[in-house]
């Protein structure tokens, strides 16, 4: 599977570079070459999560269908893509696999009360789809059949249905890790993501509570679906392979703890807010 190399290098540096393949067989990396990459990984995962923040806000806080919350939710679509980028891309340099997947796994069990609480929905939460999306890193790596690596993929695709970014964000990772080291593929996963993405919200507009006419449903799943396309160009763009030179410790865990605590502290928040009101 091509991809950046767990090299000791890699490790302590926290450097991957990404792009194409030459002739030799080896990543000819334009990371020095382009002007334009001047965000690290963790300054464009600190933008994540904060797009993140904006779109939990918005569904704790205002009223689904107005125009503020619409682009708040539309700009926190960028976050998802933006995770699945790096889960691919951490999958081959980390240090331990099985630790990386143990992370994800207790965090996604930690998040869901918070995820039910702040939000008010009954599905599993979006460290939960990361898991499967995980998962299915490791049946890409570990299984040599492509019959069973493809009925095994499927299934952790369909595991997702009623996750946050059910299937849109497992099968984004899946496209991102096979064509890891080739930007012109990864540009062309990120479209394809957004096609699925937008077609699925045109039936969600069209059949859901808004119960938008047609064309309306089109416009507005288009432009619901830039988040995404705006993370591609972050990540294939800006992105200078490299992670912040301080504080990398801090970034791991803050990177995990926001989401449970971020989603706590907004249900908090609704609840002190209310009870204000009704007072």
């Amino acid at each position: 599977m091509p991809g950046c190399g767990k090299t000791a290098g890699a490790e302590e540096s926290g450097v991957c570079k990404t792009g194409e393949w030459n002739m030799g067989g080896q990543i000819q990396t334009d990371t020095e070459e382009s002007g334009l990459r001047l965000l690290n990984r963790d300054v464009i995962k600190y933008i994540a999560m904060f797009t993140m923040l904006l779109n939990h806000a918005g569904h704790v806080f205002l009223t689904r269908g107005t125009l503020l919350y619409e682009i708040m939710e539309d700009i926190g679509f960028f976050t998802a893509p933006v995770m699945c980028f790096f889960l691919a891309e951490g999958y081959d340099y980390t240090r331990s696999r099985v630790k990386y997947g143990l992370r994800l796994f207790l965090f996604a069990i930690l998040s869901q009360i918070p995820f039910q609480l702040a939000l008010g929905q009954r599905g599993l939460n979006m460290i939960y789809t990361l898991f499967c999306c995980y998962l299915i890193l490791v049946v890409m790596e570990r299984v040599g059949s492509r019959t069973l690596q493809a009925g095994c993929v499927m299934c952790l695709i369909l595991a997702t249905v009623n996750g946050d970014w059910p299937i849109v964000a497992p099968l984004l990772t899946f496209l991102l890790y096979r064509n890891m080291g080739d930007r012109r593929k990864q540009a062309a996963s990120f479209g394809v993501v957004y096609l699925l993405f937008a077609v699925l919200n045109t039936q969600n507009y069209m059949f859901g509570e808004q119960g938008d006419w047609t064309a309306y449903a089109v416009t507005h799943a288009a432009l619901s679906g830039l988040g995404i396309l705006a993370a591609a160009v972050v990540v294939l763009v800006f992105y200078n392979g490299e992670r912040a030179k301080k504080g990398r410790h801090f970034s791991k865990w803050f990177f995990y703890l926001f989401y449970p605590a971020h989603l706590l502290v907004l249900y908090l928040l609704k609840v002190s807010l209310h009870n204000i009101y009704v007072k």
